[in-house]
């Protein structure tokens, strides 16, 4: 039997259009990556759908991020192992096609500009993030006096010499890891990409002098550089590299070219780096850094203020990048960073609104929230990763950036207030703070930053007054049935087939009427994406004529809110329904609505349930369009509405089928 991360990653790979559509794929610390051949097929309302797809985001022309969360490696693994995919499939694809076509005329310049840096850094996360960890643990050997972080390392104990070549490793060797991610982007050949800069890294380049000093190079004057720990350099070589490989390709013939191409590539890119690209990659760091070291001097509260409050922009569009790379170019040639400490107020403030929401979850018993924050937290508070709670939570509901932005204004202050600076490049998380100069202040700012944001959350909520009432009509809807397995005496055996309410007998079909005449429209085509996406289950809405909503069938109400605007059932068959009464109108506050029956009544076919008026929610601005959902769809096999142009309460409106036996669940 399949687990569900196979379950969970054939659906992604279905609804993105399957592996023919897939030109390659990626992931990050947190993202599935797809560069697709045609997105227009992607079915985002499903993806959506998927409980343990955190978000879906689109980029550039043909790129598509699916959000999984700490687990994605485990469903990137399993997709490459679909039939089309793997090394005869979508990277195979992607290599022939990026090998002669490149970056043409794929994106425009800036999203690609960005996405080039993204998904240059992106394969080098995991060993920055364990690096990173590796420095907090000798800075706090530093802090203890248990060893100086910064003193010669002839100085060091052998074992702490060791541990810095743990860390130094991956920065100092930095720019072969870009070299070749950086070229593999780009469709160029990455082992030739990471040779270049190692070439400026050997100890033969080395013995040339020191970093200032001139030297002849047949007759040439050749001024040298510390190229360890840069990034700007080995970007730029990579993308010279792009165009001599495709520009010698033209000329070598084919047979010959696994020779003498990455042969000419090295005797031209080498030389290339080394007198012209590298310097010029170096100044475009150095400038960039010096730009922000002015405006640091010119006031910590500026620049420590604008950081904070510019990340949850930047990091759902994937552009915040530049400034991780112009991190580590500060560490690399002022020894401290300025931008790191008031990053961490955006990430505690973000942290922050994920933790009230949590507390919000428990206090309301909802499992799926409950999940998602609490995975998100975790990720946050010890590993620095922002995206599962930026796609799982903040993306996903109206209010919640009205609550973080107020922390990362009142850390991002703090901050800058004691002029924090960090020593050494780490990610942001609780294990990190002592890499922060000072870390007194630093650990006051984040911990303003994510206390503003949590009580923010705790007291005015996350959500909109009408998605809190959809997800506790959810809530409860999940709770009566939970209610109703326990006093029937579930057991982990299947029921008897006479125990089963029909609608979830295997292969059933049952229909749904009609609560109120008008109109019968796709889901899709309701203006709220709550609905829309099929988020709260799927059916069909209705266009009402009628002024009355009646009950489609015998069952039980499960809630109905005191504005009116919403009633929920358990019809007998085994099917939980929503009937939401236009949409946005909790804002009227119940004004031109009259509730006709209470919570947990028995209601029959035909019984009227809420009486409105159309007009007066027409006048009101609000749209009168009333969406009919089947909470429990993910109970059956399929949930389909049947749109018309004219239905009359009793007509056929939804079409539920029941799943097969063997994944019948137990009620």
């Amino acid at each position: 039997m399949a687990s569900a991360t196979t379950d969970t990653s054939r659906h992604i790979l279905k609804e993105v259009g399957g592996a023919d559509n897939v030109s390659s794929l990626t992931y990050c610390a947190t993202r599935l990556r797809f560069d697709l051949v045609d997105r227009s097929v992607v079915d985002r309302d499903a993806l959506d759908s998927d409980p343990a797809v955190l978000g879906v985001v689109e980029q550039g022309s043909t790129g598509l991020q699916v959000v999984m969360g700490g687990g994605v490696a485990d469903y990137y693994n399993a997709i490459v192992k679909e039939p089309g995919m793997g090394d005869a499939g979508a990277e195979s694809r992607s290599a022939a096609k990026k090998e002669y076509g490149g970056v043409r005329g794929r994106y425009d310049w800036v999203n690609y500009s960005f996405e080039f840096l993204s998904d240059t850094f992106r394969p080098v996360l995991w060993a920055l993030l364990g690096a990173s960890l590796i420095i907090t643990m000798l800075v706090l050997a530093d802090t203890f006096g248990w060893q100086d972080f910064r003193a010669d390392m002839a100085d060091q104990p052998d074992g702490y010499v060791l541990l810095h070549a743990m860390w130094r490793s991956v920065f100092y060797f930095l720019p072969i890891m870009i070299g070749a991610t950086a070229a593999r982007k780009l469709g160029a050949n990455e082992w030739v990409g990471a040779a270049i800069p190692a070439a400026l890294l050997t100890p033969e380049f080395l013995s040339l002098g020191a970093a200032g000093d001139t030297v002849d190079i047949f007759g040439v004057p050749l001024v040298l550089n510390d190229y360890s720990s840069q990034v700007f350099p080995p970007l730029i070589a990579a993308i010279g590299l792009y165009w001599v490989e495709k520009g010698l390709k033209k000329i070598i013939p084919t047979a010959v070219q696994m020779v003498f191409v990455p042969f000419f590539s090295l005797l031209i890119m080498i030389p290339a780096t080394a007198f012209l690209l590298g310097p010029f990659g170096i100044g475009i760091g150095n400038g960039i850094s010096d730009f922000l070291l002015w405006l640091n001097g010119v006031s910590p509260f500026i620049l420590a203020v604008i950081i904070p409050l510019m990340y949850p922009f930047l990091v759902p569009l994937g552009l915040h990048w530049p400034l991780n790379a112009i991190m580590i170019q500060n560490i690399a040639t002022l020894g401290y960073d300025f931008i790191q400490g008031p990053m961490g107020a955006w990430n505690f403030a973000c942290f922050g609104v994920v933790a009230g929401v949590l507390y919000i979850s428990f206090r309301e018993k909802n499992k799926g929230m409950r999940q998602v924050s609490l995975g998100g937290l975790m990720a946050g508070l010890f590993g620095g990763i922002s995206e599962p709670s930026l796609y799982g939570v903040l993306l996903r509901f109206k209010k919640t950036y009205a609550r973080l932005l107020p922390g990362c204004l009142v850390g991002g202050l703090i901050i800058g207030f004691f002029d924090v600076k960090a020593s050494a490049f780490v990610f942001t998380s609780l294990l990190t703070f002592p890499a922060m100069d000072p870390w007194g202040g630093y650990l006051l700012g984040i911990a303003a930053a994510f206390a503003t944001s949590m009580l923010l959350v705790v007291f005015f909520d996350y959500r909109g007054k009408d998605e809190k009432a959809e997800v506790l009509a959810g809530i409860a809807a999940e709770r009566e049935a939970e209610d109703d397995g326990a006093s029937s005496g579930t057991t982990e055996t299947a029921p008897a087939a006479d125990a089963v309410k029909p609608a979830l007998r295997p292969g059933a079909v049952t229909v749904v009427t009609a609560p109120v005449d008008g109109a019968a429209l796709p889901l899709s085509e309701v203006a709220d994406p709550a609905f829309s996406s099929g988020a709260l289950g799927q059916g069909i809405a209705v266009d009402p004529t009628g002024d009355t909503v009646v009950a489609p069938a015998d069952g039980k109400i499960l809630t109905v809110q005191k504005t009116g605007h919403a009633v929920g059932l358990r019809l007998d068959s085994g099917i939980d329904l929503l009937i939401h009464i236009g949409i946005d109108t909790v804002k009227m506050e119940g004004a031109g609505f009259e509730v006709l029956v209470e919570k947990k009544q028995r209601v029959t076919a035909g019984t009227p349930l809420i009486r409105f008026d159309a007009q007066r929610i027409k006048d009101a601005g609000y749209s009168a369009v009333t969406p009919v959902v089947v909470v429990n769809t993910k109970r059956f096999s399929t949930v389909e509405g049947i749109p018309a142009p004219a239905v009359a309460v009793g007509d056929d409106i939804i079409t539920v089928t029941a799943k097969a036996e063997e994944s019948l669940p137990a009620t």
